[in-house]
């Protein structure tokens, strides 16, 4: 299961619309983000405001019907903001505590790792800051497509006596998915019963969430099939009962918009309400910042927002909400989006159709001076060889000791495994040589080269020509890019942000190494500088220069 902030969501001071998206509205706006799309998604969506909800279910082929009402998708990592409502329910019961040690609600004699003394705490848990890696130590896989599987509670809690802190809970944000799976058994067992009966009793069937489960599929409900993003089936993941509160819930459209709902303003059940209310309630992190329990939270206009996306094998997800404007947005995917950058982008524009929407991705043919910049041997991570090479303009690739795979490219610029989930996005560096970048389930490696290629001469420009590039140029709404020249460099600095050096590496293309962005300016027929496209962490935003 991935979590992915929100596009640039800590930057926005965007202005909500002043009326409610239809849902003819809402399937346009999605259509012209999927359709041609070469993932081939289909998603599920709604936008709830004021009482209001409209829906949409579209495809990438409009010719798709893979989506209904009765369609129930997983929803991965929005599990964990259900998992916190339990435990909010519990403390407000008298059964349980933040500041209580997970050991307490463990079987007697389980051994939980501890830094100089200090315990994690379960407000360590559902702020992750718990310490825990991300996923237990030796932890079986035997199905890389179903990757839980073989992980049942007394594996878990063995992978325990192995674990070690390297820093005192509460010190540091480090998303894990270990500590939320003990979150899970840690809330089952208080609860005394098996987790999914306790999400059933005390969440579902309060909100009216009827099509929502984990294994006990309701009556009427047809389970959705996932899909990689080179449109490959893939099968659902399966995951122990008592560990699902990690990212085990399979929910319809309106499951989740009933959820939404609930989080804006009122289930009808006052337990339950003040549960809700706990889990927004502003919990300090050890960057100052406020977080919640298990709810990403952010500035927005006149309010807050709360987040969170969700991914598995075969599907994304995402909730996002404003309390204070009563405006929330759902979108569900049966395609696996996380090494795309997720849903995060199409939300902030449901949220605030002034947002930019970025285009489909549409498969395209690679030029051939990418391929040869691309082309030698590289390392990943820390000792992991692989070697590009291309034939016939196609893009290969092998890792050592693994089988060639081929890719396909699309007209963003990243390349794409046929039959793997992941990214290789190429990077541009000042010294104009080119290497990439590996997107994989939620994380990022750059590639070094074991033999640098030969430098290339440096693409100079005088600071007179530099001048033609100076402006401001807006991206989204609150965030701009102002360019100037300074001693005889470009500079860019984004709304809130240092300035930076930009490099020339060709005709209007800059880059800024330190960050990993790539800026491609736009001239007119008359040849001046109107728009600028910045390309960063496959994500492309444009702007026009401000007249």
């Amino acid at each position: 299961m991935t979590c992915n902030p929100l596009l640039l969501a800590s930057l926005l001071a965007a202005s909500l619309p002043a009326h409610a998206m239809s849902g003819g509205e809402l399937a346009a706006a999605l259509d012209k983000r999927l359709r041609g799309d070469r993932t081939g998604a289909c998603v599920a969506a709604a936008v709830i405001e004021d009482g209001q909800v409209s829906r949409a279910f579209v495809c990438a082929d409009p010719r798709a019907r893979r989506l209904d009402e009765r369609s129930a998708l997983e929803i991965g990592s929005v599990t964990k903001t259900m998992t916190a409502t339990l435990l909010a329910q519990l403390i407000g019961e008298g059964k349980a505590s933040l500041d209580d040690p997970l050991a307490k609600y463990l079987p007697p004699g389980t051994r939980v790792p501890e830094f100089d003394g200090q315990p994690i705490r379960l407000r360590h848990l559902v702020t992750h800051t718990s310490g825990l890696p991300a996923l237990p130590p030796d932890m079986p896989i035997a199905d890389p497509d179903d990757p839980y599987a073989q992980l049942a509670p007394e594996a878990l809690l063995a992978a325990l006596q192995k674990t070690t802190l390297g820093r005192a809970p509460g010190t540091q944000v480090e998303y894990s998915n270990y500590a939320m799976m003990l979150l899970s058994y840690a809330v089952a067992r208080t609860a005394g019963s098996d987790f999914e009966s306790a999400l059933d009793a005390r969440l579902f069937r309060p909100l009216g969430m009827h099509g929502a489960y984990v294994r006990r599929n309701p009556a009427g409900v047809r389970p959705a099939k996932g899909h990689l993003p080179n449109g490959r089936v893939t099968p659902a993941w399966t995951i122990h009962p008592e560990l699902s509160g990690v990212g085990g819930v399979r929910a319809t459209l309106d499951d989740m918009v009933r959820y939404v709902q609930a989080q804006l303003g009122g289930s009808g059940d006052p337990a339950l309400d003040a549960a809700i209310r706990m889990t927004q309630a502003p919990i300090p992190l050890p960057d100052g910042r406020p977080g919640a329990m298990n709810w990403m939270r952010q500035p927005w206009a006149n309010g807050t927002l709360y987040a969170h996306e969700g991914g598995t094998g075969g599907f994304s997800s995402l909730v996002a909400f404003v309390p204070e404007q009563k405006r929330g947005v759902v979108i569900l995917s049966d395609t696996a989006l996380t090494s795309l950058g997720g849903l995060g982008a199409i939300a902030m524009h449901l949220l605030d159709p002034s947002v930019p929407l970025p285009p489909p991705r549409k498969a395209a043919r690679a030029p051939l001076e990418l391929l040869d910049a691309l082309a030698g041997e590289y390392v990943l991570g820390e000792a992991l060889r692989v070697k590009l090479w291309h034939r016939k303009g196609v893009l290969y690739g092998q890792a050592q000791g693994q089988p060639v795979f081929e890719f396909g490219y699309d007209d963003a610029g990243d390349f794409f495994p046929l039959k793997l989930d992941a990214l290789l996005s190429p990077r541009r560096q000042a010294d104009g040589r080119y290497g990439f970048v590996w997107s994989q389930g939620g994380g990022e490696m750059t590639a070094r080269r074991v033999e640098p290629a030969p430098a290339r001469a440096p693409y100079a420009m005088t600071p007179e020509a530099l001048q033609a590039y100076v402006g401001r140029y807006p991206l989204m709404p609150g965030f701009a890019l102002a360019v100037s020249v300074r001693d005889g460099r470009l500079h860019v600095q984004g709304t809130g942000q240092a300035p930076l050096p930009v490099d020339p590496v060709g005709k209007d293309v800059f880059v800024a190494d330190a960050v990993g962005a790539e800026l491609r300016f736009e001239r007119d027929a008359s040849g001046g500088v109107v728009a600028v496209t910045l390309v960063q962490h496959g994500q492309r935003l444009r702007g026009e220069r401000e007249r």
